[in-house]
Order: C-alpha cells, then structure tokens, then sequence
C-alpha cells in the first residue's frame, strides 16, 4: 500500500527575506510523512527514536544529523509514547534555493555548490553524519539562537553559522584529509577525558560510549597516535600524575593512589615499582632530602 505524503510548502515555513527556519521540536506521533520544498537538515539533541526515511526505517539517538534533500518524504517518531519520560528533540535548519544562491557568494568552492544544487534539485539522496566532538550540536544550538533573538547582526550571523553548518557536514561526508584532522581533534578531546578523570574507574568501553568510536577504532587510535594500547596509556599517564603529586603535594600515598584511580594501596605501589623503578616513598624522598 502507498504511503500517503505530506508536501510541505515553501512558502509556509519562510515568511521572512532570510529564506531560512532554524526550530527546535519535540517528536510525536501526529506529524504527517512529509517531503519538502526546502532542503532540511535535521540535528537529533535529545532522546531516541526512529527516522522513517523514503522507504527505510533508522534507528536515531543524540548525535545523529540527516541531511534530507528537496522531495526526500521522511518522518520521525519517538521511541514511545511517553513524551515526559522519553522525548525525542530534533533541531531543524531548513533553507531553501534562495538561500543557497545567496550563499554561494561566500562559498567558494565549487564542489560544495554543486553539492548544495543537487540537494536542491530532487536527484540526490539523503545521508547522516555522527556528530562526535559535538562541534554540529554547537553549531545547529548557536543557529536556533540567532533565529530566536533576531539581535544587531543576527542576519549576517546566521549566513556566516549556516555556511560553517553546510561546510562541516561536507567535510565529514567527503573530505578524507579533514575527516583525519577531525580525527585528531576528536582524540585529543578523549586523552582530555582521561587527564581530568583519573580518579574515576575507566574503560575502554566506557570511553568507546563518550566518544562514539567503536572499542576497535578507539584502540588503532591509541596505538596511531600513542604508540601504546589504552591500557598501557592509561597506566602511564596515572603514573606520571603520582610523580606529579609525590613532587608537588603533601597528600599521603594512599590518597594519591585513589587521586589517579587504585583503591587497592598494594596494586599501586606494584605498578608505580615496576614502572618507575622504585617505591613512591622512595621516589618522594628524592624530591624532599
């Protein structure tokens, strides 16, 4: 049986000379299976759900952005129907031809403008990216902003934040060199993690789940760009922060041990040995004869 859909009109959504909506909405069960006007990128925040998509039912959690083109009929759904308990919040930039003409006067890349026509001309097809160091997330929360005050440069504000939202997105679907130094910037938000976290119980994963790598691609990192496995990263590093602290503080050694992660006094004296080459004792009374 065919699916009946919804066109959403142009004209509805942009009553104003920008051509571009940015919303903020709470998921339901009422919203028609629609297709658009417009190209839409759609940012999933909060809760999870489902995206039907064309004829394709996704999964969909915090992180998630879809970038739906002109005619692509899609629509979400929470993962039930408790809407104070399980909310699903999607943040929706939608902008039109009109719009991408106006911005083509600042890209200057001639492969994004040639993406941007074809998600406008009905013959491209939708993609999602994972948004893991929450750059897309700031972006689309820095959007909704300016749409919602509408301040001194609001306008020439939301130009500048739509054309980085467009460019971001392209680089992590296409661009192989960016996706590497997205990479690096994204581990080196994870050794970040790490360095703050010391006291807590880590593992690998736990850390898999904050960074929205899988455990195998966490580990390669590790090993790219350490030289070493997670494990023996971390063990370093709370071994070079004992160091630290039996230099620089007049905190006991068991307090320092639980500082960098051991409850167990006798476990981190036996790594701090084996590792250092002495006794934290020892190794403090060098630092205070």
């Amino acid at each position: 049986m065919q699916r009946t859909t919804e066109l959403f009109k142009s004209e509805v959504f942009f009553q104003n000379d920008l051509h571009l909506l940015v919303n903020r909405y709470s998921e339901n069960f009422h919203a028609p299976f629609h297709a658009h006007e417009f190209i839409e990128y759609c940012y999933v925040a909060e809760g999870r759900g489902f995206h039907h998509l064309e004829n394709e039912i996704f999964p969909v959690r915090k992180g998630m952005l879809f970038v739906i083109p002109v005619g692509a009929p899609h629509v979400f759904r929470p993962a039930s129907s408790d809407t104070l308990g399980n909310r699903l919040i999607v943040y929706n930039c939608l902008f039109d031809m009109q719009m991408v003409e106006q911005l083509n006067i600042v890209l200057q890349e001639p492969s994004i403008r040639e993406h941007l026509a074809t998600l406008g001309s009905s013959s491209s097809s939708y993609f999602s990216v994972s948004d893991r160091g929450g750059s897309i997330e700031r972006l689309m929360l820095n959007l909704y902003h300016e749409m919602s005050v509408s301040g001194m440069g609001s306008k020439t504000m939301l130009y500048t934040l739509l054309s980085q939202l467009i460019i971001a997105v392209y680089r992590q679907k296409y661009g192989e060199d960016d996706k590497s130094t997205m990479d690096m910037a994204d581990f080196t938000q994870v050794i970040q993690y790490l360095e703050h976290n010391l006291s807590e119980k880590i593992t690998l994963a736990e850390l898999a789940r904050i960074s929205q790598w899988s455990s195998r691609h966490l580990q390669r990192m590790f090993h790219k760009h350490t030289g070493q496995s997670f494990g023996t990263y971390l063990k370093n590093l709370r071994m070079h922060k004992s160091c630290e602290l039996l230099r620089t503080s007049g905190h006991k050694i068991n307090m320092i041990a639980e500082l960098v992660g051991y409850r167990d006094i006798d476990s981190f004296n036996a790594v701090f040995k084996k590792i250092v080459g002495q006794t934290p004792i020892a190794y403090r009374k060098l630092y205070r004869s």
